[in-house]
């Protein structure tokens, strides 16, 4: 089964991961941070993965050091449920809309860690939430799943619907990759032979 659970526990952070990458899209968040769980959901719906996220953090400070923190913890998860990587298909990507926006995430499961990250928000917050933060959120997370990942935001005008699409996007792009290839069952999709 590919599953997996990380603590990370830090002077600034205190967080615990669960996932489930062949679930139905199942998830819960106890994080203090309301939008950033809304767009985490996207992640489980729309990657059919179930995911479990309760964290605690210096939110009287801002909530960089959280968000940044939750995207190593699920990185970290990431990489520890894939195990081995036999007999995935690699490379996932997808297009998704809402109302005048529309993203696209492109993502290669390939053990190097890459973020190519472009986002024009149409404003710097959303509610309370500092939108700057979801680059770090992806950092953290390509840093420690050792993903290489493409995000293009390529039209919006609602920061609200731009980062929605992002997520909802990375969500299907991910189920994409971790999918098992029928046609290469027990095989890496590599020619080096490692991931």
């Amino acid at each position: 089964m590919r599953i997996a659970e990380v603590n990370r526990d830090t002077l600034e952070t205190q967080i615990r991961v669960a996932i489930n990458l062949d679930g139905t899209g199942q998830s819960s968040f106890d994080t203090g941070l309301p939008f950033l769980e809304h767009m985490m959901d996207q992640i489980a719906r729309h990657g059919l993965i179930d995911i479990e996220i309760s964290a605690t953090g210096d939110l009287h400070i801002d909530a960089h050091h959280t968000v940044e923190d939750l995207g190593i913890s699920l990185g970290q998860a990431l990489k520890q449920a894939m195990g081995d990587k036999k007999g995935i298909r690699r490379y996932g990507h997808a297009y998704v809309p809402l109302d005048e926006a529309l993203s696209r995430v492109v993502i290669d499961l390939s053990g190097r860690p890459g973020l190519s990250y472009d986002i024009e928000f149409s404003r710097p917050l959303v509610g309370d939430f500092d939108v700057d933060l979801f680059h770090e959120f992806f950092q953290g997370f390509v840093n420690h799943s050792l993903v290489t990942l493409h995000i293009d935001n390529l039209k919006g005008d609602n920061a609200h619907h731009q980062i929605e699409t992002v997520f909802k996007a990375f969500g299907r792009a991910l189920r994409n990759a971790l999918e098992l290839d029928g046609r290469i069952v027990g095989k890496l999709p590599s020619t080096k032979g490692s991931l």
